[in-house]
Formats: structure tokens, sequence, C-alpha cells
């Protein structure tokens, strides 16, 4: 018999079969497993099965109503993962095999890996258990000699329950608080008409509260002056400059002279807060002498810990503006595919205790790199002895599934440029550690000023300068140019030596001066800090065993945090501007629901801490699990019964009073939680009855919009709307007089140009600008209504029959055509790559270049070249009829060259005789494709693969032999072929891509 091991990730799969080869003989390689005597071996690729509600709980027809919440299942289903199916059934086979009794467990040692496992093993016995009995491989260390020992020491499956348990609760409480909030939100939101989807969760929604507070700060801060005294002083070798300050400042006593109750981080012992008073000080000390006392002492500083991933994203940008998810992505590529990091998903800034000499390894790896930067300092840290055992970094303790990111032992070679850039952060941070700390030399210079005359005599001012001195570098040498940076810390980023000070000197106040300043507000959040934020959420949690049982927890995990910051983009509950990321209006919408509804809990991380703390409890064994979920599913009727049973009109909360005046009677427009509405010339009457909700198809009004809105009479193009189907789409809005109800009201302008021009009416451009010459005639191209249209292809002053068709959308496919792409377009032919098209056929996003396209006499589609091959499938491939299908008139263009082509067809005799015969289709094909042979070669091509008349395959496999034998490859994209002399007279430019060969090759072939 023999015993199934399941390791979560293919990589450690392989690194066990390493381990056991020595001790349980060879392993055969099949396409999905190892196989020896004793051992099958494979692996899971993360999570391959998820939780779902039972099919009799399962609504799928009004989902979204309170009539069918509160959704609590007694029991839930499993659904395997559409994009892994073809791996789950796989392991399902082996663990079904006949020959297999025992399985082990060899996903990562955690609560996440335990669920992976335990999820699997339920699928794959169905309605009936597998019966099979299980055992845990326990591994904190993947070095050979540890996985041994691992298996030499494996756990029950009665020692690992508790823990299953505590991993399921997990999952299903998230599940229940996920689905029941967001449809019991979305069911409150939509009461009034329309579909409002309103998502919460348990991590999602505590994490967009800390944003949202942060903003509210921002909005209520009220800015104040303050003043600062700088003095510069002249000794006998020269000037330093200094800023006085309160020797005697206490803040305690600051903030109770102040009379705050909540003490006040403006207040400092360098501030002044009257400018009369930082001008006497400046008056009394300036052109006096100064008495000086010193005080040097030596500092040392140590390298940062190694990386988890948190850390990494916050470093990655900070320094490189890249978002949480891009380093996540290109941190999983140097693992996955260049080999080059340990795994990235890890919460853990140590390494396991027996790492030692894989660490030297690393270094010697690193010292005989092509790595010029880097590999210097790897032999430093060899030849000086630098890796030693040091609890700071080999610790077992501080290991949890997985160690730090660290290189591996194999050298990367063809790294992109932000592969690079990733790769060497987590070098340079890996180096780092062992080196010695840095070592520098801090002097606090006070300098006394006691004024002997005026009013001000015998009152002394103090004034501080410090300087910073590096002496020995340490581990900063591995940072080069960047180490001064790295070093310099508070506001003073000029710190640095300072000219001496004889002992006894007195020095002259040369020069003093206030300075008015004002306080600033509280920095919004960038993807750097608000990981950081979510990644210590514990801290701000009140009871000390929730803050514990949360420490190193926070908001979600380090490999959930970045989809976590994405989906609330995704959700427009936020924007990305730059490196800031801003709360929009339905996130504020939503905070103040949460608080009105009085489920404050959801907007908490106390929630998390309550939660990880009874997860502890049950697996220590101190709290079962059916206690846990019955908590769980009383707080979830509690929640939907809240937003069921709200009966008031609005829900309290913060709410704007607008500047601009309603549109009917020129009153007050104040905003509710549903709606703006006008309350009459004095703001307190109930208005004329002008009011518009603030969710129009599903997208919420920011104030500033509706501020503009109301004072334009018409918004946009805007994009976020949803139909009632669900669909997305782009659009204006406009407010118009409505005869019926003799008031104004809002509608969506999908513009209707065609009124116009049939009407015969004669346009006038003379008021605008040109965006460009027409492609077609060379006229001038202007805005007109919704569309961007050639001066000639509308009826004129000038011309009053049109003569040109020109004429293309502001908006394509729910993308908005700004006018700097249209004039790009008619100066280079093309726009930049946009992003937010929208098929009509799939309803998925796509990005595409609008491009001239002289031979269809049309704006058409043009795509980016694919960075990747396309998989090899039995699919046919897609045409380029398929692709210049995505507009309706690309589809017309198609659809009239394949009826030419049928023609053609059936004008053959044979292939009329075929049709007469009812043949089977895939004859038909085999028999149409056969003319395909024997195209003749333009010059150009035959210069490079002969004239004889060829089939189109061979040409492109004479082309491959040509290329390939004279290395045409590009060296660092061999996707990439540059043109020799021959070539270039083919491709027409001098590097193509290898998916644009085929298109080429068409071209030459007749």
């Amino acid at each position: 018999m023999k015993t199934l091991i399941i390791a979560e990730k293919p990589s450690v799969a392989q690194d066990i079969v390493r381990a056991l080869t020595p001790v349980a003989g060879k392993f055969d390689k099949h396409d999905e497993h190892f196989e020896s005597e004793k051992y099958v071996v494979t692996s899971a690729v993360g999570h391959l099965v998820e939780i779902q509600a039972p099919e009799e709980f399962d609504v799928k027809r009004g989902k979204w109503s309170f009539a069918h919440l509160p959704v609590i299942p007694p029991y839930f289903d499993l659904k395997p993962m559409d994009k892994t199916k073809t791996r789950l059934n796989a392991i399902v086979k082996q663990a079904k095999r006949k020959d297999v009794d025992q399985l082990i467990n060899a996903c990562d040692a955690g609560r996440e890996g335990e669920l992976i496992f335990r999820l699997i093993e339920q699928y794959a016995g169905g309605a009936k258990p597998l019966g099979k009995s299980v055992r845990r491989l326990w591994l904190q260390s993947m070095t050979p000699q540890a996985i041994r020992d691992g298996f030499n020491a494996l756990r029950s499956n009665e020692q690992m329950l508790p823990l299953a348990d505590a991993a399921r609760c997990r999952s299903e409480a998230d599940w229940l608080v996920g689905i029941n909030g967001t449809r019991a939100m979305t069911a409150f939101n939509s009461r009034d008409g329309g579909f409002f989807l309103t998502t919460v969760g348990r991590v999602q929604t505590p994490t967009l509260s800390v944003v949202v507070e942060r903003e509210e700060k921002i909005r209520k801060f009220i800015s104040r002056d303050y003043w600062e005294v700088h003095a510069t002083f002249a000794a006998q070798a020269g000037d330093y400059p200094a800023k006085w300050f309160d020797p005697k400042w206490k803040k305690a006593a600051a903030n109770a002279a102040a009379g705050n109750e909540e003490p006040d981080a403006e207040l400092k012992a360098d501030r002044l807060w009257s400018a009369r008073e930082a001008q006497a000080i400046a008056d009394a000390v300036r052109g006096q002498q100064a008495s000086v006392t010193e005080e040097s002492k030596p500092t040392t500083q140590a390298s940062p810990l190694l990386f988890d991933l948190t850390s990494l994203q916050r470093e990655a940008n900070g320094k490189f503006g890249f978002s949480a998810k891009t380093t996540l992505s290109i941190a999983q590529s140097l693992y996955e595919r260049h080999k080059a990091l340990t795994y990235p998903r890890t919460d853990s800034r140590a390494l396991p205790e027996d790492y030692v000499p894989v660490v030297k390894q690393t270094f010697e790896m690193l010292s005989t790199s092509g790595m010029k930067h880097l590999a210097p300092h790897a032999l430093t840290a060899l030849n000086g002895n630098y890796i030693r055992p040091s609890k700071r970094i080999f610790d077992n303790a501080k290991v949890s599934d997985h160690f730090a990111i660290i290189p591996t032992l194999q050298a990367p070679s063809g790294l992109s440029e932000t592969e690079q850039k990733i790769y060497d952060l987590v070098v340079r941070r890996f180096m780092a550690v062992f080196f010695p700390s840095a070592e520098y030399q801090i002097t606090t210079r006070i300098s006394t000023v006691t004024p002997t005359l005026g009013a001000a005599a015998g009152v002394s001012h103090s004034f501080k300068t410090e300087g910073k001195v590096l002496v020995k570098p340490g581990w900063l040498a591995i940072y080069g140019k960047e180490a001064a940076e790295e070093v310099k810390d508070g506001d003073d980023k000029s710190a640095g030596n300072l000219v001496p000070v004889k002992p006894g000197e007195l020095v002259n106040a040369q020069s003093v001066d206030p300075k008015a300043l004002k306080t600033r507000p509280p920095a919004r959040y960038s993807e750097a800090t608000l990981l950081g934020a979510m990644e210590g959420a514990g801290k701000t949690v009140e009871d000390d065993e929730l803050r514990e049982a949360m420490q190193e927890k926070g908001l979600g995990t380090p490999a959930t945090r970045s989809s976590i910051i994405e989906g609330l983009i995704a959700e427009k509950y936020m924007l990305r501007e730059g490196r800031e990321l801003i709360p929009t209006a339905k996130a504020f919408q939503l905070m103040t629901l949460l608080r009105g509804l009085e489920v404050e809990e959801l907007t908490k991380a106390e929630l998390t801490g309550e939660w990880e703390y009874k997860l502890t409890q049950m697996e220590q064994g101190k709290l079962s699990r059916d206690s846990f979920m019955a908590d769980i599913a009383a707080m979830t009727a509690r929640m939907v019964k809240k937003a069921k049973e709200y009966d008031r009109d609005t829900v309290p909360g913060d709410y704007a009073t607008l500047s601009a005046p309603c549109p009917n009677c020129g009153g007050i427009i104040k905003e509710n939680y549903r709606r703006y509405t006008c309350t009459g010339k004095t703001g307190t009457e109930e208005g004329c009855g002008f009011s518009f909700g603030k969710t129009p198809a599903g997208r919420t009004f920011e104030v500033a919009e509706v501020e503009r809105f109301l004072h334009d009479k018409k918004i946009g193009p805007l994009d976020g709307f949803r139909s009632k189907a669900g669909w997305p789409f782009t659009a204006e809005m406009v407010i118009k007089f409505d005869e019926e109800t003799k008031n104004y009201k809002l509608e969506f302008d999908f513009g209707d140009d065609k009124k116009g021009e049939d009407s015969g009416e004669l346009i006038d451009f003379s008021g605008q600008e040109s965006l460009g010459a027409c492609p077609k005639c060379a006229g001038a191209v202007f805005e007109n209504g919704k569309n961007y249209v050639c001066e000639k292809s509308v009826p004129t002053m000038a011309q009053a029959t049109p003569s040109c068709d020109f004429k293309t959308g502001q908006i394509i496919l729910q993308q908005p055509i700004e006018r700097e792409q249209m004039r790009k377009l008619l100066a280079t032919g093309k726009t930049d790559l946009l992003d937010k098209f929208v098929s009509m056929r799939t309803r998925r996003g796509f990005k595409a270049m609008l491009a001239w396209d002289a031979e269809a006499g049309k704006v058409n589609f043009e795509f980016a070249p694919s960075k990747f091959p396309p998989r090899k499938t039995a699919a046919t491939p897609l045409t380029k009829a398929a692709v210049a299908s995505k507009t309706g008139a690309a589809r017309a263009a198609s659809t009239g060259a394949a009826a030419k082509k049928a023609a053609k067809k059936v004008a053959s005799p044979k292939a009329a005789a075929q049709a007469n015969a009812k043949t089977p289709r895939k004859a038909a094909v085999k028999k149409v494709a056969s003319p395909a042979a024997g195209l003749q070669p333009s010059a150009a091509l035959a210069a490079v693969i002969g004239a004889e008349p060829v089939a189109r395959p061979q040409v492109i496999k004479k082309l491959w032999d040509y290329i390939k034998a004279n290395n045409l490859q590009d060296a660092v994209n061999k996707r990439n072929i540059n043109a020799d002399a021959k070539l270039l007279a083919v491709f027409g430019k001098p590097q193509v891509t290898m998916f644009e060969l085929a298109g080429i090759v068409g071209k030459h072939l007749a």
C-alpha cells in the first residue's frame, strides 16, 4: 500500500521528493504527481475548493431582497474553483486509488494550509468520507534534513482537529458576514428602486473605515497659524543655523495650559502661537552674543529586518510607486517563473534556525553572479564572516507558515526592469541584515542668548542645532548613494557636520527671524501607509485580550491585503490619484449607513480581534466550533434585522449643504442619506419639490460633481453607471425642465445627432478650435453633439451639402475619447492605449488603441501585441474578422467578406458537388483549405525563402529557419525579431514581434 502526500504548492512537492529520495528510493515523474514504491506526492496550487450554500438554501431569484435574508445554511457544500479543476481532479484521482491507504497533509503549517487540505479531502470523499487515515507534516524549514525530520515526527489527525475546526469556522464566518451583509445593505439601498450594489466584508469594511476616518479628519481640519524663530550664529570657524525652543516645555503642562481635554499633537517645544511673541524673541536676540554648550555621542542603527510581503509592498510603493497588487505579481513571477525568490505570500520576517548554511550558499551565489552592484558586498560578507547565527534573523518562534522573503540559490537572468527592481530590493535587504550596524556621531548644540539691555534683559532664550555624521557606513554601504537619505530622519534633512566652536567661545546671533507657518492636516493614505495601518490594525483595539489575539495579524493577511485594496477601488469605494487613496461618496454613504443602523461592529478592527481571540481559543481546545458558529449566526441575524426593520425616512449623518442654488426656485439644496433636495429659500422649508437621488443607475455622485452639475445643468461623460440588467455603461446627464411636473428633473443624455443632420439645419463651427485634419478629405475636424466630425460631413454655411462622411463617437464601447486623444489620432494615426472599452458581446473590458484604417475608411481598433504566446488549444485561432467584430460596422464588413468567400466556393464545381452530396462538415473544411498551397512570394520575400510557389505554413517555417540560422531573435526578448537587410524589405521596420509574422507574410503572398 502507498501513502499520498498532498503539498500546497508544486515547488514544495518537489522539495519533498528531493528530501525523501535518499531514504525512500527513486521517484518517477508523472504529469501531476511523483511516485515511488512507498509514496505518491502531489500538490494543490493554493485553494482548489471553496464553500457555498447547499442548493436548497441558495436563492437564485430575489436574492437581493430582505424576503430571503438572513441566509444561514445548516451546513456548507463545496464548489471546485473553475481555474484549477484539472489539478483538483488529478489529486482526487490519486486519493481514491485502491492502493493508497493513508494521506499526509503537507500543506503549509498554519490555519489556511489546514483548510486547503481538509476541503480537498472532503471533496474527494463526496457523500461518504474517504475513510483513509490522515497524518500531518508540520514544516517551518524547507531544508532536506528538516523535511526528513518532519516525516519522523508526523502529527496525528486527532492533534490537528482543533486547528481544522478553527480554519473552517473562519472561512464559514467570513461567508456568512460577507454574503448577508452585502445582500442586506444592497436591499436597503435599493428600496426606492434601481439596483445599488453595496458590498461589505469582515476585512474590507474596517479597511475602508480606516481611510474614511482619515478623510473625515482632513475635511474637519482647521489650520492654525504658528511661528518658529530661526537664527544664524557666527562662530570663529564659520556660521551655523539654529532654531528657538523652550527647554522647560512639557507636553502635559502645555495641554493643561491650553485647556485641552485630549492631547494636542500640534503643541511642540519649538512652536509659538503668537506673532508678537515670536517677533519679540527675534528682536531681543538679534545681534546679541550667545554661550554654547554641546553634547556629542556615538549611536548605531541596525539594518531593517528581512522582508515579509507587506513590508516589501510598502517599500516598493514608497520607492517606485508600485501598487500592492503589482508588487505581489512581480514577486510571484520571481518566485514561480524565475525561481529567484522564496515564497512571497508570507507574514514572517525571520528565517528558520537551520538556515545558516543555506544563507552562506546564497551569499556565495551572489558573490559570483553577474550583478556587479551587489557581488562585491556579498564577497565582503563572506570574507568578514558576517553570516552567523542570530536570534534577530534566525528564530523558529518568529517563523509562521512561511519564512521571510530572501533570494534563492538560483541566479536570475532575463529579468524585466520591474522584476529587477523588486529583486534588487530583496537582495539588498537580505545582505544588509547580516552587515554591521551603521555608526554615526550625533551632536546636539544649545546656543543660549541672555540679553543684558532693554525690556528683555535677563530672560534667556535657547536655540538648538543638531548634527549627524556617518562614521562607519556598515550596512548602508550596500545602498551607496541612497545611504545619505536612509540615515536622515526627523524634519532636519540638512543635518550633517557642524562648524566647530571652541570651549568658552561666544558666538554672535547674526540674523534672527520669525517664520510664519500653518498646521497641516494629516496626510491621506498611500498604499504603503494603508498596508501599514492594516498590518497594525490591532493596535487600535482597546481590549487587551483582543489586541493580543491580533498581534501580528491585523486586517487581512499579507496574501490578501493587496486584493482587499484593489477590491475597494474596483467597487468605487476608493480612488487612486497618484499615490493617494481617496474615499468616494459611496464610501461615506456606507459608513453613514452602518453607523445609522447601529451595526458599527462591521467597521471596527475589533470584529477581527474578537474572531482571532476565539479562534485561538478553539485551536487550544478551549472553545467549541458549534459555540463559535452560533455566535456568528446570531450576529448575522441581528445585522439583517437592523437593516430590515429600519423605518425612518433618512439615516442620521454629517450631510452637506450645497452652495449651488435650486435650478427651479433658487432655494437651498441639502443632502440627506438618499437624495439632494430643495429646502426653500431659508433651508428649513419643504421647498419647491426639486430633488434627485444620490445614486442614479448605481453610481454615487460626489458633492463636487453635484455642485458642478447644478451650475452647468449638464455633466459627463461619467462612467460607473449600471443598467437594470447589471451591465456597466458611460453617459452624460442633463437637468431638463419637465412640462408635465413644471419642475426640473435629471435625465441621461445619450446624444441624438441625427436629428440635426436630417433637418438640414446649418451648423456653425466658428467658435470652435479644430482638433486636426480629417484623414479622408483634409477638412477640419470639430466636436458636434456626441461625435467628432469633419466640417464637410455636416451642413454648414460654407457647404450646405455634405461631401465627406468622417465621424467617430466621443464615447465608444463605454470608453470616453478625450479631445487630446482625438488630436493624437488625427496627427499620428492612432491614440494611446485606452483601457476602458467594454465588449458588447462578452461584456468584458479590454484595452486597445483607436487607429485610422485607411483601407476600411474608418476608425478601427488596434491591439497591442500580447506579451505571451497563445496557448496551444484545439480551438480555431481568432481570425482577423473576429477581432474586427468588436464594432458593429466591422461585423458588417466581415459578414460581407465571408459572403464573397462563400460565393466563390459555391462557384467551384468541386465545392458544389460536395455540397450536393452533403459531405460531413470536417471533410468540407479540409477540401476548402487545400487551395492555400502554391502561393507566389513577393520579390522581397523570395530573397529570403526562394521564389517557388509555397504553402503559407511552409512560408512561416522557412522564415523561422532563416531567423534562427542568422540569430535574429532579440537577446532580451525572444519574442522580438530583429530585421537584417533582407528582412527589413519584408517587415518594413527594424523589429517585429513573432505574433506579427503571419500578418506580414500575408501581404507578400499572391
